[in-house]
């Protein structure tokens, strides 16, 4: 049994000690606490252990009259993407970076067609880089897991709610 099973289990039989709205507090703490930290670490572009992401595939510098031209009438709400900019600045906005609490506990996820860009980059799968563009291959970029500041938090946040 792995430190994150044994850490669930005791977590599960300590939480079903307590009361319905007692459970329902700690389930928003925890919620909470873990959305933020998963942002920060995202924005931090760091994987879960620590490591760095894997840079961007460097783009063509080379430009066309067309092209130009194409910039000026790019479509209003378009992505752009500056040189150097971090990775998945929208995605770990709460707006897709989504919290859920159900009876088997607290689960943080991406919603919409975030969660398709995130399962991709998460696994290290294939995409296209644009709506019927080219397939490309992307290196695996863990957003989503626990680090173990964040699973010390979890206890500590079980603990002081159970032993106030």
């Amino acid at each position: 049994m792995s430190d994150f099973e044994a850490l669930d289990a005791w977590a599960r039989a300590t939480i079903a000690a307590l009361d319905g709205p007692g459970v329902r507090r700690l389930q928003m703490r925890l919620l909470r606490d873990l959305r933020r930290s998963q942002a920060a670490r995202i924005a931090r572009q760091e994987n879960p252990d620590g490591s760095p992401f894997a840079p961007r595939k460097a783009q063509a510098a080379e430009a066309s009259r067309f092209q130009a031209r194409a910039e000026i009438r790019r479509r209003p709400g378009r992505v752009r993407r500056r040189a150097g900019a971090p990775m998945f600045r929208k995605i770990r906005t709460a707006a897709f970076l989504r919290g859920e609490i159900d009876a088997e506990g607290v689960a943080v996820g991406f919603s919409g067609r975030a969660a398709r860009i995130a399962t991709v980059h998460q696994e290290g799968g294939e995409d296209r880089t644009s709506p019927g563009g080219p397939m490309a291959r992307y290196p695996m970029r863990r957003l989503l897991g626990f680090t173990d500041d964040e699973r010390e938090a979890i206890l500590d946040a079980i603990l002081d709610h159970v032993d106030p």
